[in-house]
């Protein structure tokens, strides 16, 4: 790591920070000669040139051609000396107008004066390689920049913080102390009287990390649904109105809309922010007996998506809810254990309020008994055709999700990034092993062991025995100026 270090910040980079066709444009310079090569191409307006300003201060004047004298653009220039930057580096910020001509014109100037284009991520980059931010702080600058809800948002300024890694920082701790007392009784292996841990307190230890470690895996199916849209699947018979239902969420034309049984033959999916939180609605092929092979291969796919989903949408039509709930419930009321289950009464508009009152009392009656094992359920009527009950299914959807995530975040951390979730698994598989050494008797060398593996699928998290290919797969996916 210490040789990347020196190789990476060597050289001073620069990158257009913004998109193209703004009012302002900002241009990114770290590196050892970032305030010597911007003060080349720089004059102040002011008594004191750039070069001898302090650190965090802003500096109003022109940038100018060295060599035609020319003025390309009145600037304001942000000058952050290390270690007080973002990099951790000698860093400056010209602000200018956003012409593309003059954005391109002064970083021509920089690349003549020394400077070499920054790749994509490389800032991050150099801010993790200089202590400024462990890796797991820095992913979560990407899925900042990425985030479309407050949901994600939320997640990954969490993370930013510091909060997933001073979690990892008081589980490695914890780990620590337990493998110093082991390895000490090692060092006095010829006194076997002696015994510097007790072996209930540190199963009881082990099985408190175990626990947290595990708490961190189980949120990743959450955290990866936030990030990605937690899947919704829209069931029931053909022609129940799910296509129209799903259009009628989604605001457009989304699905094909026919009277004919059968028209959705495949899954289709739309997504859209509900309460803040990033929703992927599926529309799925209607559930019936049929002969049709095609269809019959839309029907597997539908429960296929009800396994992947956090929360389905039962779709029944009203004119016909007993027959539906009948014909169903033995096939979909499995597939829908443990997860959110909304029944819908479909085609309110068609029948009249006491066959409403009477479905809705079958109905209740009918899923009490029958999804006990269920977590919850919930009934609303409503007319898809006519947008009449959407905004109510919107508003039960937005609580849904307040309570998924409040559910699955008891550790204070949501897991979003795969990477991590897959270290925490080999965190979690190693302290199980330790747990098991104790239980068992083992010495405690075998114990140490297992408790070392644990710290190092930990400390992968946080870059601590990263390898370039890793960091390298890690920032080529950031934007340029980042």
């Amino acid at each position: 790591m210490q040789n990347r270090k020196k190789d990476k910040t060597m050289e001073t980079i620069c990158a257009i920070a913004t998109p193209s066709g703004g009012a302002l444009g900002i241009i990114r310079v770290s590196g050892p000669e970032a305030i010597a090569i911007t003060s080349h191409i720089f004059k102040s307006k002011g008594k004191t040139p750039l070069h001898e300003k302090k650190s965090s201060t802003l500096t109003f004047g022109n940038i100018i051609d060295p060599q035609t004298h020319e003025v390309i653009d009145e600037v304001l220039v942000s000058l952050f000396r290390a270690p007080h930057s973002y990099t951790g580096e000698d860093s400056t910020e010209i602000s200018c107008h956003g012409s593309d001509y003059i954005l391109h014109r002064v970083m021509q100037l920089l690349l003549q004066g020394g400077c070499r284009l920054a790749r994509a991520g490389e800032y991050t980059e150099r801010a993790f390689l200089n202590g400024k931010m462990d890796l797991s702080q820095a992913e979560a600058v990407a899925d900042l920049i990425a985030s479309t809800t407050e949901a994600n948002h939320r997640m990954a300024m969490q993370q930013m913080k510091g909060g997933f890694s001073k979690e990892l920082r008081q589980l490695r701790d914890q780990l620590l102390h337990i493998t110093s007392l082991l390895e000490l009784e090692l060092d006095f292996s010829d006194h076997e009287e002696l015994e510097f841990a007790s072996r209930p307190e540190l199963l009881s230890l082990a099985q408190k990390i175990h626990n947290h470690i595990q708490g961190l895996c189980q949120s990743f199916r959450l955290g990866n649904a936030l990030k990605r849209g937690v899947p919704v699947a829209i069931v029931g018979e053909t022609n129940a109105g799910k296509s129209t239902l799903l259009n009628a969420l989604v605001g457009e034309e989304r699905a094909l809309v026919s009277n004919i049984h059968g028209t959705t033959r495949d899954t289709i999916e739309e997504a859209i922010n509900v309460g803040g939180t990033l929703v992927r609605f599926i529309d799925t092929a209607g559930i019936r007996e049929t002969d049709d092979t095609v269809e019959r291969m839309g029907i597997d796919r539908t429960f296929a998506k009800i396994n992947e989903a956090d929360i389905v949408l039962w779709l029944i039509d009203l004119t016909a809810y007993r027959e539906q709930y009948t014909a169903l419930a033995p096939s979909i009321l499995p597939a829908a254990q443990g997860k959110q289950l909304v029944v819908l009464l479909n085609k309110q508009d068609l029948v009249d309020a006491s066959t409403l009152a009477q479905a809705q009392a079958y109905l209740n009656e009918q899923l009490t008994t029958a999804v006990s094992s269920l977590p919850t359920f919930t009934l609303l009527s409503l007319s898809a055709q006519h947008n009449e009950g959407i905004l109510q299914l919107r508003t039960l959807l937005s609580d849904t999700l307040a309570q998924l995530r409040q559910e699955h975040s008891s550790t204070g951390t949501i897991v979003s990034n795969l990477r991590h979730y897959e270290a925490l698994s080999s965190a979690l598989i190693a302290i199980d092993r330790v747990i098991d050494g104790l239980n068992q008797g083992l010495s405690g060398d075998f114990v140490s062991q297992d408790l070392r593996e644990c710290i190092f699928h930990l400390n992968d998290i946080a870059g601590e025995v990263t390898t370039d290919e890793v960091l390298g797969n890690i920032f080529k996916h950031f934007c340029v100026g980042k």
